[in-house]
């Protein structure tokens, strides 16, 4: 059985890998990652309608750089542990509030939020860390609560260059439903690597 001191030592553990030179790696992967994704934002920005908006785990803006496209850059709002992916933010788009936080303690207020998103961060959280994370995500949106990961029907670990416990397929929308009643589906839907994603299934949450 994991200890309460174990489970935040696996969870420092990890924020330290994605910050550390193992993060820029990820950074320099993924520079093109979002290329093609403004349609997909377009649209879920023309459907949520949201006034403020804040990613998790934004990485260098691959979907920011987008969304503050449609809305004022002032409200959209991003977090990462790894400064080099923040700085490359700051450059890339410069009035998005790119800030550094641990996604499991959020520095917002209650219901700030029109809408709160992960894509592909959920997937890298070990199960001491994912609850708070997703409560963090509920907590922080007014009204909706947008994911987007890889899905498996079983928790399935997933090796990932050469760490262990640092990838994880799962039924996310399910686990948000089950932790957050007060959350309804109202869509869920598939992209692959065509549409700009990396075989990604998506669950939009509305709050009741």
């Amino acid at each position: 059985m994991v200890n309460e001191q174990d489970s935040l030592s696996e969870t420092q553990r990890l924020e330290m890998l994605w910050s550390s030179a193992f993060g820029d790696s990820y950074v320099e992967r993924n520079r093109n990652a979002g290329n093609v994704r403004q349609p997909f934002w377009q649209e879920m920005i023309t459907l949520c309608k949201p006034q403020r908006v804040l990613e998790v785990g934004c990485n260098l803006g691959g979907n920011l750089r987008w969304i503050a496209s449609l809305l004022p850059p002032e409200q959209v709002y991003g977090i990462d542990v790894n400064l080099k992916a923040l700085e490359e933010l700051h450059s890339i788009v410069p009035n998005v509030n790119a800030l550094y936080s641990p996604a499991r303690e959020l520095p917002f207020r209650n219901r700030w939020f029109d809408l709160t998103f992960t894509t592909g961060v959920l997937i890298h959280q070990p199960d001491s860390t994912l609850p708070l994370v997703m409560n963090e995500l509920v907590r922080c949106s007014n009204r909706y609560v947008l994911c987007g990961e890889y899905f498996a029907e079983q928790l399935t670990e997933i090796p990932y260059r050469g760490e262990r416990g640092a990838l994880f397929k799962r039924d996310y929308g399910k686990l948000y439903q089950e932790l957050f009643p007060e959350l309804h589906l109202r869509k869920e839907f598939f992209l692959g690597q065509d549409e700009g994603w990396d075989d990604v299934t998506f669950w939009l949450f509305e709050r009741s």
